[in-house]
């Protein structure tokens, strides 16, 4: 009896080991793929004419391959997301795992979920149909799809995940915690707020990169509401991401430096993301020894 259950330990452990390689193999493929097929085009170009040239013009007579719009717009676009997306989706988080009565939370909760599982290209018509025609009457724009449009929508499309995980981290809080709190006479907001968010920092911040993320990496709806122009980003200007410039050009893109380019493009978006990971994961090891 003992033997098969060592057996059985042994057998999942070892699918468990399987599994975790091949995820850790396919993120090196991706990465190998994307250095091998990026690098040649830098290399042509020049890393600081594609960093920081700021004209992007892959189709004229002399074509010019500066992608700091892109970076520009992409920094700008998800840094505007997450400032408006992070305090709605923790708060909203906190009041649903400690403040809600069950029937609410039950109705938002599901409403949450739906908002979820919506596609990116639902959030984007939306936005077409109604965020940039209301952005071109308020602030009397000549066109509504702008760099404002985008981050309205990728601030929308971000707060289920950072909702989710952080109620779930709040309602892993152990009671005791709470229960401490209030004999010593602090009120409820001053617990959930003192108490149970250190106590669930780390999953908070955890949904924030989750947010990020998803931001980041965003295209289909950012597409079809930034206007997908290459320019220097404004607010009320039309832009395009680093997403929607691979997205935008790599069905007509030829197979000469054009289309390596748009690989070196998709390298610089990949290198982004692990950055702000890395230093999101910094910065909360450092809160937690702190």
């Amino acid at each position: 009896m003992r033997h098969d259950k060592r057996l059985m330990e042994t057998v999942i452990h070892g699918i468990f080991l399987v599994l975790g390689l091949v995820t850790v193999g396919c993120v090196l493929m991706i990465t190998v793929y994307l250095v091998i097929s990026g690098i040649p085009a830098i290399r042509q170009i020049g890393l600081f004419p594609f960093l920081f040239g700021p004209v992007w013009d892959s189709t004229a007579a002399e074509p010019k391959y500066g992608i700091l719009s892109f970076i520009l717009t992409s920094i700008y676009g998800t840094a505007g997301a997450i400032v408006l997306g992070v305090p709605v989706g923790f708060l909203t988080a906190v009041y649903l795992a400690k403040a809600a009565p069950k029937r609410m939370k039950t109705l938002v909760s599901s409403a949450v979920s739906l908002l979820a599982g919506i596609p990116s290209v639902v959030y984007g018509l939306a936005g077409m149909l109604v965020l940039v025609p209301g952005i071109r009457k308020l602030f009397r724009v000549p066109d509504g799809a702008s760099l404002l449009a985008a981050i309205i929508v990728l601030a929308v499309m971000i707060l289920p995940s950072i909702i989710k995980v952080s109620m779930t981290a709040l309602e892993a809080v152990p009671k005791e915690y709470e229960d401490a709190s209030l004999a010593l006479g602090a009120t409820p907001a001053e617990t959930w707020f003192r108490v149970s968010v250190p106590a669930a920092k780390s999953g908070i911040a955890a949904a924030v990169v989750l947010g990020v993320g998803r931001a980041i990496g965003e295209a289909m709806a950012v597409i079809m509401v930034s206007g997908n122009a290459p320019n220097m980003p404004s607010l009320f200007q039309s832009v395009r991401f680093l997403t929607t410039a691979v997205a935008s050009e790599m069905a007509y893109a030829g197979q000469g430096l054009q289309r390596q380019a748009l690989f070196s493009i998709a390298l610089v978006l990949f290198l982004f993301i692990m950055l702000i990971n890395a230093a999101l994961n910094f910065f909360l090891k450092r809160s937690k020894e702190g």
